[in-house]
């Protein structure tokens, strides 16, 4: 039998027929629902989803992806910057893995389950009923209190949104103890009756707080009078006339069930999946980002292990969950079902009688009894697995955690014994229960130890020695997105600019020699203009101004540049520092994202491995100043939230046209060959990303390394083109520093007045789209949609690579008189695929 499809036959029929129940709603409705009984006090029929995974074997990619769908809608319902704050609560038992993957589509959010299985020494955070069910009590138990105390949506998951009592039983307990804005209550199915539905919309007005439902499917279930005394006289008839009826507890179903065919002595196959230590196998005491990651990245291997014992003639595979023990099953499931040539299907077992009918036209076929194996707290019981027997699988996989590996799984009559007796292999695999460290107020989950940097050859084009990655390897990961696609996103707010990558430029032979024509005029200039912002960093930082040649090391600055601008800048800093002084000064290279700030656990790692007094952080020029107070900002914050102090937010640069910085090589605004191209120049490292579900929060931000664009590589020639220049610059740079050192050098935040000038004069009325300079100009034409150029009169060579870009990309050039950079570039406003600007004219793409 095949429970899902049942020959084009809908599995409500049987109870619909016999009890007049009558299913109304979305055309989709009935596909994703049957109908069975059951003896409850409260409800006769039981609402048999085909797509949860729990009663009916279905697809794992089917029952992840209905998860994963209804948590993007989430977030394109709440916004980015609201998704990114959010925490979600998935309910015990049914809906723990739907839950889970809701936060997956989410991308963001830690998530957590209710549980019905107390944890010796984890204090409950809160608990709540579930007044229709034939289990109530619900325990919260986070690992961390702190999951439920934050100020941002509580998204709310459950498989069926019946009546909302579940609902509004949580969000009252929670509410009194950390009151919030705004809840999502999130369900497969939504079949409230209309006076449901103004309950909820009154007490949401009544606690102050906004309460949206997504849901897949919506409709009502019509019960006709008297239909819980039909429905207990119709199970109590089937029962009668079913041979070997085995009685249950009060209360209970008692229903035939599937007798064991005659057979040989089966035994099972133990798998070892060898799950990753301390990573917690599901949400009962909080699952983030950081274990996401985790999870993700040893997903594949296990799968590999479990495809690898699975029989080569196995043409129909089933991997059975045990009760809350949903999410990692089903994503073992989503695993084998790539790895192997066989149906695979997902389902798990369940405390919850019901009546089975083997009938096409009900939803529960068959049913396997046998004894709770993980010694319940409320005490010993029958646990149920539905739709196994005569399905037709030839191999199961039975997926528990470490608590329910107890004699009673493998006792005559136990699950395994059960399986065994239907179905010709089944394997286990038993992954580890996780418990919280309970030993301490405030036990952090954060390694003792961060990774150490990244060095080439194995991570960019440059020497080992040159510069130190403090960033997280994700090289293998697809992240490019087309341009016009990543700028309709970003200033729509559906995503952030750091969560995807421009697909790299690969520039003309005429662009190509535009660089190098470039780079032979300009290389002198900014040799000098090396050598003073170095000289300048020295001269301020006299106790590691110089290391005498055999005597002790004196203190030295540290040098840490922005990647991924500043690296090539902190590479040659580096060497002018060597060439000059024989001193070799460490290099690293860190994120900061605007909006998101610096990457603090770098900070962290600096602060372990060096005094924050030395560090020195470095880019390669300012624009309009937004990443000089995204860092002052982002430091603050890091000391306010307990991290080292120490660290000087002044940035060193190489230009600041825009008059932000005290540390600077020249205020000219002038061509920077290195703004030229993408990471073809700067070590074949792309842009920094910080996405949730790729980076935790013990991760370095992230980056690739592009190793498929090493024939294009022009950064060593960049950075050796600039260091032959030293000789020719050293005399004159020692009165330059000298003048400068004596001189004014405060910040007047003049580019960044520009720039309000200029949004304004435009009608863009958004300084972020607005980017002074000639090195932000280029990144505007390289990797957003640009609207217009404008140019200072009488500009020359330095913008000849700018004109060809734009020319390239259909991009108007307008000279302006009285700007104070040699351009800006202006990013579309308000764009969308074939949006107007703000003079009513159509973009060029």
């Amino acid at each position: 039998m095949n429970n899902a499809e049942n020959n084009g036959i809908w599995s409500g029929t049987w109870v619909a027929e016999r009890l007049g129940v009558e299913l109304v709603g979305d055309d989709s409705l009935r596909g994703m629902l049957g109908l069975a009984l059951r003896r409850n006090p409260k409800r006769a029929h039981l609402l048999v989803s085909h797509v949860l995974g729990k009663h009916v074997p279905q697809s794992p990619s089917v029952v992840h992806g209905a998860g994963v769908a209804l948590g993007r809608r989430v977030r394109e319902l709440l916004g980015a910057d609201e998704a990114a704050r959010a925490v979600v609560l998935g309910y015990a038992e049914t809906a723990t893995g739907l839950g889970h993957s809701v936060a997956d589509g989410l991308g963001t959010a830690p998530c957590l389950h209710s549980t019905r299985r107390p944890v010796p020494g984890v204090t409950p955070a809160g608990g709540f009923e579930e007044s229709h069910s034939h289990a109530t009590s619900h325990l919260l138990l986070p690992e961390d209190p702190a999951l439920l105390a934050g100020g941002g949506p509580l998204v709310l998951v459950d498989d069926e949104f019946s009546t909302g009592n579940t609902v509004l039983n949580t969000i009252r307990a929670l509410h009194a103890r950390h009151p919030r804005r705004r809840y999502v209550v999130v369900a497969l199915v939504d079949m409230r009756s209309a006076a449901d539905a103004r309950r909820l919309t009154e007490f949401a007005g009544g606690i102050g707080a906004r309460v949206d439902l997504v849901a897949a499917a919506s409709g009502t279930v019509r019960l006709p009078e008297g239909v819980l005394e039909k429905g207990r006289e119709l199970v109590a008839g089937h029962e009668a006339a079913q041979p070997g009826a085995r009685a249950g507890d009060p209360g209970d179903v008692t229903a035939h069930d599937r007798p064991a065919p005659a057979r040989p002595h089966r035994t099972h196959r133990r798998v070892e999946l060898n799950w990753p230590a301390g990573l917690p196998d599901g949400a009962r005491h909080g699952f983030t980002a950081a274990h996401r990651i985790r999870l993700e990245t040893t997903l594949p291997a296990m799968g590999a292990r479990l495809a690898d014992a699975i029989p080569g003639d196995a043409r129909r595979i089933l991997v059975l969950g045990s009760e809350e023990l949903m999410y990692a099953p089903l994503r073992l499931a989503r695993e084998l079902e790539r790895a192997v040539d066989a149906e695979v299907r997902y389902s798990t077992t369940t405390r919850s009688p019901v009546l089975a009918v083997d009938d096409p036209g009900y939803a529960i076929r068959s049913r396997l009894v046998f004894p709770a194996h993980d010694d319940p707290a409320d005490g010993p019981g029958d646990r149920y697995a539905y739709n196994v027997a005569g399905a037709g699988f030839d191999t199961v996989a039975a997926v528990v955690d470490s608590v329910g590996d107890t004699p009673a799984l493998h006792a005559p009559g136990g699950l395994l014994d059960q399986l065994a007796a239907h179905v010709p292999h089944v394997l286990l695999a038993v992954v580890p229960s996780y418990r919280p460290d309970t030993s301490g107020p405030g036990v952090s989950e954060r390694p003792p130890m961060l990774p150490e940097p990244l060095r080439g050859p194995a991570f960019s084009s440059y020497a080992p020695e040159e510069v130190g990655w403090l960033l997280r390897d994700l090289s293998d990961v697809t992240l490019e997105a087309p341009t016009e696609e990543r700028e309709e996103a970003i200033q729509s707010g559906g995503a952030h600019y750091a969560e995807s990558l421009p697909v790299e430029y690969q520039p003309s032979e005429r662009y190509q020699a535009l660089f190098h024509a470039a780079l032979e005029t300009s290389a002198e200039r900014i040799a000098h203009a090396v050598g003073v912002v170095t000289e300048t960093v020295l001269a301020e930082r006299p106790h590691a101004r110089l290391r005498p040649r055999g005597g002790t090391p004196a203190p030295r600055p540290v040098l840490a540049s922005l990647a991924r601008a500043g690296t090539p800048v902190g590479v040659l800093m580096r060497r002018w520092a060597r060439w000059r002084h024989g001193l070799d000064l460490p290099h690293y290279a860190v994120s900061i994202v605007r909006g998101r700030g610096i990457d603090a656990n770098a900070l962290r790692w600096l602060a372990e491995h060096h005094d924050p007094a030395d560090v020195v952080f470095v880019d390669g020029w300012t624009g309009k100043g937004a990443i000089t107070r995204e860092l002052a900002a982002a430091i603050r914050e890091y000391e306010a939230d307990g991290g080292a102090t120490g660290f000087d937010p002044e940035i060193a640069v190489l230009a600041d046209p825009g008059s932000c910085v005290r540390t600077y090589g020249t205020r000219e605004d002038f061509l920077i060959p290195s703004a030229c191209l993408n990471s073809t120049v700067s070590g074949l490292v792309s842009r920094t990303v910080l996405r949730a579900d790729l980076v935790g929060p013990d991760d370095f931000h992230g980056a690739k390394f592009y190793r498929e664009l090493a024939g294009a590589d022009v950064s060593g020639v960049f950075l050796d083109a600039v260091s032959a220049r030293f000789p020719d610059v050293a005399d004159a740079v020692d009165p330059a520093v000298k003048e400068l050192l004596a001189a004014d050098r405060t910040p007047t935040w003049e580019g960044w007045a520009a720039v309000e000038r200029i949004s304004e004069e435009y009608g863009i009325h958004d300084v972020n789209l607005v980017k002074p300079g000639v090195g932000e100009t280029t990144r505007v034409l390289l990797r957003r949609v640009p609207w217009k150029i404008l140019a200072k009169a009488g500009a020359g060579a330095d913008l000849d690579h700018v004109r060809l870009l734009a020319e390239q990309r259909g991009v108007p050039v307008e000279e302006v008189g009285d700007l104070p950079y040699t351009c800006v570039g202006l990013i579309h406003p308000q764009y969308t695929r074939g949006a107007t600007g703000a003079d009513g004219k159509a973009v060029a793409v």
